[in-house]
């Protein structure tokens, strides 16, 4: 079997598109090999900055002959059934054959397709995949159409086995395949040919060119800890940064820098930030201080100097870079010593959306819900209000403005600056979190209350104007906001019914979008231009804050599926009264699932619903309702006396619990019927012929739904 390896080599190809290039190739290329009847025993694919190569081992020499048996039509069908049902198979009327079924003589037609040759199926896999290629971005050169994401220069394609290497013969635009490749740019431009991967990869590294970027960004890393080492220092872990700039070089030479000193007193973010952001540099941090000091970069080739003039064109350009930044640092700073207030009033010029008004109107409303949720989650009313007119004043900065991903935290250092206190502060930087799964949630009754009343206020506004998610469409990251309200609510311990403070947010925002609609209509030029306001959903808030609350469920149920609790149990807690209440909702939901997972609670949920459907129906056939409680009197049984006990025990037990929100305690108390009902249910029979004991049984049953149905509706969970 022999191995094919295909080089498609070209001009720098962005760093950014590279991994997804080398995915596509892979996958292009197999899938149209496989649907052609070429198997193959692996792949894989590798990129560096000049070239996508994949090596495919154990490919099939040829496809196989390919026989299709095809049914016709009846024997003496009309002439032209017959001639189209030919011309679809290939075939002429000598070749069919007569057989008989039970729906009498029919045509059969045997059609064979024979094997094809590897090259010629590799060739036209290939040319189909450099001429469909799904480029983010492409380009055309020259006088022809074909389209790439930088001028293809050459396409290095073989077939190799123990008897050696064969090019497969293709052409693309006037760029034919052969045997060849080129190695680094400058250190080892010269073409070489190759016989197969082994002989590929040796002979590149021999030219400079590492082929696996995960090798390249392992000697990167390795090298760059080591000089940060050597000097008593560490680098600043980037795995972003780290595979961006894996991806720009073909022979990584890993440099050490040193930051003048006039720059080493600005906050460590930023220096952080605009290294990597202008030069793709990593920074080199003092353990002992924080500080950072160096920093390091990556050149693509060895020089006879070490890198020092690489250095020193790199050091001269980062100088004029962190001057900028400098200047933004100190010119930042003096406004916010003097009235940061006025970042603020800036923001009334700033639209946050064209529906909403302005950042400043966005402010106002978020400080007003953050002075009404201070009682609730334990922060001073007034320094709530005050954190959250702060919070975003650092989005007027000059160092934000040129660092966006620097918001809040630039905030953090200037509100501090101000001379407000540390808590204060904080919350610039602590108010957008939770961002992730991973990103930690605030703690501080400050900032999670400003936390808390920003991601409320962005997810009732846009239901206000009804802008919810669709599909996988979220622009305004909803879905975010709604899982960080989730995890800053069972993450503190907050407990307060969401829907009031929702329709109360609601209103606010109608109030503010009914504003902007009808101010704003002489300001603009067209009716197109009108339009683009949108109407304000006039819709009762209360009704709007139960459709967000449904939202808040299912994104409930993504958080909690990584606890491995079924959406079904989410929903059987749903169903009870307080489910605005996320944090008492988490909590029953998480006992519910305990108890479901032990034998007793699995086998109580088939108990109950089997209690169920037999009441259900029995109050269906009747046309009465069995709720008037069971008499103890007329039991027959010991297991029928035995459950009238546990359900008195168990009710005894659940309603202090349930009063106690020990959820834990009341499912166990629940999970305890399931000996009692289990015998009842093997013991007895419930529609009896007596009238009077199959009454007293189905008003029994009612009572262990009415037990069970206290604590979660059971009706619910699957299975």
């Amino acid at each position: 079997m022999p191995d094919l390896l295909i080089e498609l080599f070209s001009e720098e190809i962005p760093a950014r598109m590279q991994t997804r290039a080398g995915v596509d190739l892979k996958k292009r290329i197999t899938d149209g090999l496989v649907e052609a009847g070429l198997t193959y025993a692996g792949a894989a694919a590798l990129t560096t900055p000049r070239r996508l190569t994949l090596a495919v081992e154990g490919l099939l020499a040829e496809s196989p002959t390919i026989r299709e048996e095809r049914k016709g039509p009846k024997v003496g069908a009309p002439d032209k059934a017959i001639e189209g049902f030919l011309r679809g198979a290939g075939l002429t009327r000598d070749q069919l054959e007569e057989r008989d079924t039970p729906k009498g003589a029919v045509y059969f037609a045997t059609i064979e397709k024979p094997g094809r040759p590897a090259a010629e199926i590799v060739a036209e896999v290939l040319e189909a995949t450099i001429r469909n290629f799904p480029w983010p971005k492409s380009m055309r050169w020259g006088n022809g159409p074909m389209r790439w994401v930088r001028p293809l220069h050459s396409i290095l394609c073989i077939l190799s086995d123990e008897a050696g290497a064969q090019v497969v013969p293709m052409s693309v635009e006037g760029i034919t395949s052969g045997d060849t490749t080129a190695g680094h740019r400058f250190m080892a431009p010269d073409r070489f040919a190759v016989t197969s991967f082994e002989d590929y990869a040796a002979k590149l590294k021999r030219a400079f060119v590492v082929l696996s970027p995960e090798e390249r960004a392992e000697h990167i890393w390795n090298d760059a800890e080591n000089l940060a080492f050597a000097a008593g220092l560490e680098v600043v872990d980037d795995k972003g940064l780290l595979a961006e700039v894996a991806g720009l070089v073909e022979w990584p030479v890993v440099l050490m820098g040193q930051i003048d000193d006039e720059f080493l007193g600005l906050p460590p973010e930023v220096l952080q930030t605009s290294m990597k952001e202008h030069q793709k540099f990593f920074s080199v941090k003092n353990p002992k201080t924080g500080r950072i000091e160096r920093f390091i970069t990556v050149a693509n080739r060895e020089t006879t100097d070490n890198g020092a003039t690489i250095l020193a064109g790199n050091q001269k350009v980062l100088s004029a870079r962190l001057a900028d930044a400098k200047f933004f640092w100190e010119n930042d700073l003096r406004v916010a010593k003097s009235d940061i207030a006025q970042w603020t009033r800036a923001l009334e010029n700033v639209t946050f959306h064209n529906k909403l008004g302005t950042q400043a109107e966005r402010i106002d409303r978020i400080a007003a819900l953050a002075r009404e949720l201070a009682p609730v989650t334990g922060a001073d009313a007034d320094q709530a209000e005050k954190a959250a007119r702060l919070a975003k004043a650092d989005l007027s900065s000059e160092m934000v403005y040129e660092f966006p991903e620097l918001q809040g935290l630039m905030g953090r250092y200037y509100i501090e600056a101000a001379g407000e206190g540390a808590a204060l502060a904080a919350v610039a930087q602590e108010h957008y979190s939770p961002l992730g799964p991973s990103d930690d949630v605030p703690t501080a009754p400050l900032s999670v209350t400003v936390a808390l009343a920003d991601k409320l206020d962005t997810l009732t506004g846009f239901w206000a104007i009804d802008e919810k998610p669709t599909g996988s469409k979220d622009p305004f990251a909803l879905r975010r906001a709604a899982l960080g309200v989730i995890r800053l609510v069972t993450g503190n311990e907050i407990r307060f019914a969401l829907g009031k403070w929702m329709e109360l947010q609601i209103e606010r925002n109608q109030k503010a979008a009914r504003s902007r609609t009808v101010d704003d209509i002489e300001d603009f030029d067209s009716v197109e231009d009108i339009d683009s306001i949108g109407e304000v959903d006039e819709s009762d808030p209360e009704k709007i804050a139960r459709n967000l609350l449904s939202f808040f469920h299912d994104r409930l149920k993504v958080f909690l599926r990584d606890e491995g609790i079924r959406h079904d149990i989410i929903d059987a807690c749903i169903a009870m009264d307080g489910n605005d209440d996320l944090n008492l909702l988490v909590k029953r939901a998480r006992a519910l699932n305990a108890v479901i997972a032990t034998e007793d609670g699995e086998n109580l949920v088939q108990g109950f619903k089997r209690a169920n459907n037999i009441l259900t129906q029995a109050e269906e056939k009747d046309g009465v309702e069995y709720s008037y409680g069971a008499d103890v009197k007329f039991a027959e049984t010991d297991s029928e006396k035995a459950l009238f006990a546990a359900l008195e025990t168990a009710k005894g037990q659940i309603d202090p619990a349930l009063a106690a929100e020990d959820f834990p305690a009341a499912m166990a108390a629940m999970a305890a019927l399931r000996g009692p009902v289990d015998a009842f249910f093997e013991d007895v029979q419930v529609n009896t012929d007596n009238d009077i004991l199959r009454r007293n049984r189905l008003n029994l049953l009612s009572q262990i739904r009415q037990v069970c149905s206290s604590v979660a509706d059971l009706t619910r969970i699957e299975g």
